[in-house]
């Protein structure tokens, strides 16, 4: 029978090392598991490189054709990337099951029969035959990139070092629920707005293709009859682009130049300079830069703090957080502040000379880095801004709601004036008659 040596950690996070005799991998990760610990590697002791060599040349096919290579999991199908909100479902239910005694194999079984949004059956049932296989967790899950990001993979293989998966996959939790909860009240707070914008261009568009029309043929009727009638100016103008929009050409010239213009701008905001140009301007906007320069920062100190609080190494901390921050200005900024690391300067000084990071977060960092709790630090700032965003939507909320309605009010009053003017005009022209 086979031996097997393995590295396993104890639910105390010891790291104990052994052998075992047993028929295969699996079987071997079971009587580890029955042990109570959580593996950490497992090998076949006579495994050497003669044993590799001949492994390889076993696994020719039959038919003296070479058998085709094993894809990964990962590019076998395209699934879509779950949300914050799975993720943090996912990872609590996970992280609860370890705590109660269970090992990391019985864990995503148990979790195999759970209906997890966004996280289906059969990649948790993939999980669990690579880790009884012989991985890691977080290795398993490196085969799945469109559903575990880089900072998720990091965490969980730093909880496994240090022997504290469950806080860490709690702390992750915790991380994507408060993304989660900021996306929904970001969504929450635009609804409204969305919807007065799309009422009020649908009842223009409905005056001016289906009412102006039947106007006009009145209005003309009536001017007919009686030559000495001209039409305010407003009506004129209205009339003259209502034939226009109706004509069938004219509106396929529009919609080819709408599609022109979309496509233009979409390959300029693809190129590096349109998308560099794109981000400043988001960043330094009246209304929408207060809302995206607390979101970004916030979510830069969130991400950075997860990963420092963890165990990740500095430098692979802001690689991932460049990777998660979505505005290229502040990616640039990141990836210089990882350069300036490697020469050995802290982290609060290249992103103050950046120009790009508020001093109020600059001098948190700092005081951070001097009392020797730079994750902690991070925390306050992702809390200090996240506050601020919240005041900030609801200022902009505020402002842009009856700015809307304003502006809907003008443009229907505006069509309305018109229309009534005319009527007024052939009136008083008819009783004068």
């Amino acid at each position: 029978m086979p031996q097997f040596t393995y590295k396993a950690r104890r639910p105390s996070g010891e790291l104990v090392e052994g052998s075992l005799d047993s028929a295969d991998k699996a079987a071997a990760l079971s009587q580890i598991d029955r042990l109570g610990l959580f593996p950490v590697s497992l090998r076949q002791a006579s495994e050497g490189r003669g044993g590799r060599k001949d492994s390889r040349k076993a696994a020719k096919a039959t038919n003296g054709k070479p058998a085709r290579k094993a894809e990964p999991r990962a590019r076998r199908g395209k699934a879509k990337p779950p949300k914050m909100q799975d993720l943090a479902d996912f990872s609590r239910q996970l992280a609860n099951l370890l705590n109660s005694g269970m090992t990391v194999t019985t864990a995503l079984g148990s979790m195999s029969n759970i209906d997890i949004r966004g996280i289906p059956p059969e990649l948790i049932s993939g999980l669990r035959q690579e880790v009884m296989e012989g991985k890691n967790l977080s290795a398993a899950m490196g085969m799945h990139p469109h559903v575990f990001t880089d900072m998720y993979i990091n965490l969980v293989r730093a909880g496994e070092q240090s022997g504290s998966l469950v806080e860490v996959l709690r702390r992750l939790a915790s991380h994507y629920e408060r993304f989660a909860e900021l996306k929904h009240k970001l969504t929450t707070a635009l609804v409204y707005p969305a919807f007065v914008m799309v009422v009020g261009i649908a009842m223009i568009f409905f005056f001016m293709f289906f009412m102006m029309p039947r106007f006009e043929q009145i209005f003309s009727g009536m001017v007919g009859n009686n030559g000495r009638v001209e039409l305010p100016m407003t009506t004129e103008m209205l009339m003259t682009l209502s034939k226009t929009l109706s004509n069938g050409w004219v509106m396929l010239a529009l919609g080819f130049l709408a599609v022109s213009v979309v496509v233009l701008v979409r390959r300029y905001l693809k190129s590096p300079a349109g998308r560099i140009a794109f981000d400043a301007w988001v960043l330094n906007a009246p209304l929408i830069g207060r809302i995206a320069r607390p979101n970004l920062f916030g979510q830069f100190a969130s991400t950075l703090g997860a990963l420092l609080q963890n165990g990740v190494p500095v430098l692979t901390a802001l690689r991932i957080t460049e990777q998660v921050v979505p505005n290229s200005v502040i990616r640039d900024a990141i990836a210089k502040t990882r350069e300036g690391v490697t020469d050995g300067k802290t982290i609060a000084q290249p992103l103050a000379r950046s120009k790009v990071f508020p001093q109020l977060m600059v001098d948190m960092i700092h005081i951070g880095e001097q009392t020797g709790d730079v994750p902690g630090a991070l925390q306050n700032v992702a809390e200090t801004y996240e506050s601020d965003l919240m005041v900030n939507l609801r200022v902009v909320t505020t402002l842009i709601e009856p700015l809307l309605i304003v502006l809907i009010a003008f443009f229907v009053g505006f069509l309305l004036f018109a229309v009534l003017s005319a009527m007024f005009s052939i009136t008083s022209t008819i009783g004068g008659v």
